[in-house]
This record gives C-alpha cells, sequence and structure tokens, in this order.
C-alpha cells in the first residue's frame, strides 16, 4: 500500500494566493472602510477654521489648545479617566471571578447566572440606561462619579468574563488537581497555579472593560450630569448644540490613545509567552 507524505498532502491542500485575491481585496476594501474617518478626523483636527472643514484650509493648534485647556473638556477628561479607572478595579476581578465559578461549576443555577451576567451585552443600551435612570433617581446616585462607575462596571463585566473564559479552555485544570494533592487550599491554588496561567486573558478582558467604559454613550447621557459629565456627554452635547471642532481633536486623541494601549498590550503579549 503505497502512503502519501504528508508534508505533500498539506501542499496540495493548500489553496494558491491568487484564487484568495478576491478574499484579499474584500478584507482590504473593509479594512479601509473602517480606517478611513482617522485619515479625515486627524487633519480636521489640526484645521485653523471654526468649522469642521475638510480638507483644512489651515493649519492650527487652537483645538488642542481648547481641549487642554478649557474647564469643561478638563473636568470631563478627568471624570472619565476616574470612571473607567474604577471601572477597570471592579469589573476585572468581578469578571474574573464569574468566569472562574461559572467554568468551575455547571449546571442549571450557573446557566441561569450566566445568562444575568451576559444580559447587559443583549438587552438594547437604551432600556439599561432608562432602567439605570429611574434607579439611580430612587436611591440618589444620579450625576455621581460612584453611580458611574458602578453602572459602567455592569456593563463591563460581560467581556471580561469572556476573554477569561476563552483563556480557560486553554488552561489544564489537572494543574490545579495536582497543587490540591500536594496540600494546597483552594485559594493558595488559585492564587499560585491559577492566575498566573491566565494573566493574559484577565489583562485583555481588563481592556475591553476600560474601553466599554470609554466608549460609553447612552448610560453616560442619562445619569451624568454637572461636575460629574463624561468626556462622551460632552462630546455629544457639542455636536448638538453646535458643531465645535474641538471634537476633531479630542477623537484624534482617542484613536491615538487606542492605538498605543494596543501596542502596549500586544508588545506585554509578546513578552510574556513563554
Amino acid at each position: 500500500m503505497n502512503v502519501v507524505p504528508v508534508e505533500n498532502t498539506s501542499k496540495d491542500m493548500q489553496i494558491p494566493h491568487l484564487r484568495r485575491l478576491w478574499l484579499y481585496i474584500v478584507c482590504g476594501l473593509i479594512v479601509f472602510f473602517l480606517i478611513a474617518p482617522a485619515f479625515v478626523i486627524a487633519p480636521m483636527s489640526f484645521s485653523s477654521s471654526p468649522t469642521l472643514h475638510f480638507p483644512p484650509s489651515g493649519l492650527s493648534l487652537q483645538w488642542y489648545e481648547r481641549l487642554f485647556f478649557d474647564i469643561r473638556w478638563q473636568s470631563a477628561i478627568g471624570v472619565s479617566a476616574v470612571v473607567a479607572l474604577g471601572t477597570v478595579l471592579i469589573a476585572t476581578p468581578l469578571g474574573t471571578l464569574a468566569a472562574y465559578g461559572l467554568h468551575q461549576y455547571k449546571g442549571v443555577a450557573s446557566t441561569f447566572v450566566s445568562a444575568l451576567v451576559f444580559s447587559p451585552m443583549i438587552l438594547p443600551g437604551i432600556l439599561i440606561a432608562v432602567g439605570t435612570f429611574f434607579l439611580y433617581a430612587k436611591i440618589g446616585l444620579l450625576h455621581s462619579v460612584t453611580g458611574l462607575i458602578v453602572a459602567h462596571s455592569c456593563l463591563a463585566i460581560p467581556f471580561v468574563m469572556i476573554s477569561v473564559v476563552s483563556g480557560m479552555t486553554k488552561f489544564d485544570m489537572n494543574l490545579e488537581l495536582a497543587a490540591r494533592i500536594h496540600g494546597a487550599t483552594r485559594i493558595q491554588t488559585f492564587f499560585r497555579i491559577t492566575l498566573p496561567q491566565l494573566r493574559m486573558s484577565i489583562a485583555a478582558g481588563a481592556l475591553l472593560a476600560l474601553v466599554a467604559s470609554l466608549d460609553d454613550v447612552l448610560i453616560s447621557l442619562f445619569i451624568s450630569g454637572g461636575s460629574s459629565t463624561t468626556l462622551t456627554k460632552l462630546m455629544f452635547s457639542s455636536m448638538r448644540d453646535q458643531i465645535d471642532p474641538t471634537i476633531s481633536a479630542i477623537s484624534t486623541c482617542l484613536i491615538a490613545f487606542a492605538v498605543l494601549v494596543i501596542s502596549v498590550a500586544r508588545t506585554i503579549g509578546f513578552v510574556g509567552r513563554p
């Protein structure tokens, strides 16, 4: 009986690049469609025109000056930073523990809890925002940083859980059993064996929680205000009341921040590989 070499078989099954040309073109168009706005927003942030105008008729840093020296934008940036940091500090450990617990214990109860925790990703955002508004109106958390952190944490926990559950599918649970057999308690096993193995998944979940908090608009529109106005609400108000070119400056900064965070995360992931 003739045996076909595995290498030759795999080479025969490969699709030539020419036949995949249409896929490359489609992917290229999708990527271009996604990043094209950035190439429009960034030049407009340096425009000297008092309105949004592309291409810019002149160059100026006046919108960045307003962004960093206007008290309204400074306050909004500070509130969003505090809320995002608080969201990461709350959602990351809670999401990690929830993912670990639901992965360990299977059954009807775990299915119900999973559906409950993931509900913020399923329900329409406007319903969550309206419900949060009426709840906060009764308990006195409207227009407070604490209320924003709690609401954003509820939105971010599912993202952390998805990342950690994905990491746990590659985790060998026999390592925990081996540690328990050698006398380690469940808490010691979690912190010394499980947690180090899931550190990259947890870091990715924390990054998603950060982005979810900074990107939220609906909940911030309903429950933030006054001294607790977030950056996204101020941007929305500026676009609604008047077209303020400062929005292009803050959008460019947010794009640069996202690129920086992703680059750092990729670098840490590469360095952290065994």
